[in-house]
């Protein structure tokens, strides 16, 4: 809580954090269905990262750009549609005359890209290898070569557009550039009706960051830590995207984690938490298709809590179940009172006449086996074990209703967090807690069916007979059982 406070603190007591919620508001005026992608592109800004809009023409990308220039006081603006025509001069400047009249190649920048803090590039895989090469240094180190002189550009941000993604070579390493890479999409027949009675354009003053406030909230974000639980998720993502062949470079990891430590250090945290990866879809995939797969991923996975709780839980009571039906149907060889074994009740019937080759028919027949009984201690243990898988369940229940507060309170105070996003991993935290509840009902009655077992009886009365071995799934369990009680209790 004292780092919080201390993030809160480099932040300005929460002012930084109102004036990104008035920024946001006024960026979103106006445009329909493109709260996401404006949070998104200014977040990634925030971040110095750069974002790529994939989606037809005439779906607000450039008013979008032009909107996140706004947002960032005294910065120069640069706009430029690509085509297979378009020459380096377009994007960086025309070349100095009195320089190549000196024998110097140098270009005058006043104006063009270099020069620029926000910049938007339509159609920006149009543009031949040349350029494109020419720009990968520019957008990755914020360096121009301006002849002889490597010059240091002031740019924040990149906000690319196109249609379709390349798949040459060159292409492809200018893709990699973009770190948030966002579908836009035409206005959907809901909100066909709310962009034909769109008013003027923006119009309402927009309180710019100034440079000042930029580097405050950077330092913030340089000092929030990741979080175990985001550390272990981002682990398991990493390998579940290896086996489904989806190559995610290790830079840009880091620059995820960089987007993440902003994100939370402008909410006002000091920790990057498990529900901050929301955010991942939108870094890790090269197309829709894939951004949706993520997307379910992170939804079950998060909707389960940490640690996977739910799955170990239920492979317990399946066991229990299992060793249940065992035991109910386990059966012994059937002894008389002298402890002979019973013959079969149709043996004296037999004809002297069945004869075999190697007198079977003198065999002993043997009565049908009667049903295992059990000692008080073998029946006691199985109650203590179910009793035990019961109170871990219970306190796995309580960890989910923290985690569904936990995630309320982050769609309350968040600048980021997609509602959308927050309903379906609500969604699932609940058919969870759903789940639980039958869990317990099936140990209820696993409970009943063990206590329900035919019991060893001497003269004497009940037989204590001998403990049983754990079921090996619930004494593998046993080992996690306290992690969840702990997250319970705290």
């Amino acid at each position: 809580m004292n780092q919080s406070v201390g993030v809160d603190a480099r932040l300005g007591g929460g002012m930084l954090q109102r004036r990104l919620k008035a920024l946001l508001e006024v960026l979103e005026q106006g445009l329909v269905e493109r709260g996401r992608v404006v949070r998104l592109a200014l977040l990634g800004a925030l971040a110095g990262e750069h974002t790529l809009l994939i989606g037809p023409p005439g779906t607000a990308k450039s008013e979008l750009a032009r909107r996140l220039h706004r947002a960032f006081a005294g910065g120069q603006y640069f706009e430029r549609l690509l085509t297979r025509f378009t020459v380096p001069e377009e994007l960086f400047g025309p070349l100095s005359i009195s320089a190549l009249e000196a024998d110097r190649y140098e270009r005058h920048t006043a104006g063009y890209l270099p020069e620029a803090t926000i910049a938007f590039i339509d159609e920006v895989f149009k543009a031949n290898s040349a350029i494109l090469n020419a720009l990968l240094t520019l957008l990755n180190e914020r360096e121009f070569d301006n002849g002889a002189v490597r010059l240091r550009c002031p740019l924040i941000s990149v906000i690319g557009a196109t249609n379709t993604v390349p798949d040459d070579e060159v292409g492809e390493a200018f893709f990699d550039r973009f770190l948030l890479r966002l579908q836009v999409e035409p206005v959907s027949a809901h909100g066909f009706a709310r962009l034909l009675r769109l008013q003027a354009p923006l119009d309402t003053p927009c309180p710019g960051l100034d440079e000042v406030e930029l580097r405050q909230l950077q330092a913030a974000a340089a000092a929030v830590t990741l979080g175990e639980d985001a550390l272990a998720l981002l682990g398991e993502l990493r390998e579940h995207l290896r086996a489904g062949q989806v190559h995610v470079s290790d830079r840009r990891w880091v620059k995820i984690v960089g987007l993440l430590q902003m994100a939370a250090a402008s909410d006002g945290r000091d920790e990057i938490g498990r529900w901050d990866l929301w955010l991942l879809p939108w870094c890790l995939a090269a197309d829709a298709a894939t951004a949706s797969q993520i997307e379910d991923w992170l939804c079950a996975r998060l909707g389960m809590g940490p640690d996977a709780e739910p799955l170990r839980l239920l492979r317990v009571v399946e066991a229990f179940e299992a060793q249940l039906e065992a035991e109910q149907n386990a059966n012994d060889l059937d002894y008389d009172e002298s402890g002979r074994l019973r013959l079969g009740e149709h043996e004296a019937a037999i004809d002297d006449a069945v004869t075999d080759a190697k007198g079977g028919r003198h065999a002993l027949r043997m009565r049908h086996t009667r049903q295992r009984r059990y000692g008080r201690l073998h029946v006691e243990a199985r109650l203590v074990q179910l009793d035990a898988l019961r109170d871990q369940i219970t306190a796995y229940a309580g960890v989910l209703a923290v985690e569904r507060r936990l995630l309320a309170d982050q769609l309350g105070a968040s600048l980021w967090v997609d509602p959308a996003f927050v309903a379906r991993a609500d969604a699932q935290l609940q058919a969870t807690a759903v789940e639980l509840a039958s869990w317990q009902a099936r140990c209820a009655q696993a409970r009943a069916g063990f206590e329900a077992l035919p019991r060893l009886l001497g003269p004497d009365g009940p037989i204590d007979g001998a403990r049983p071995a754990p079921i090996e799934a619930a004494a593998r369990a046993e080992a996690g059982s306290a992690a969840p009680a702990r997250r319970a209790a705290g």
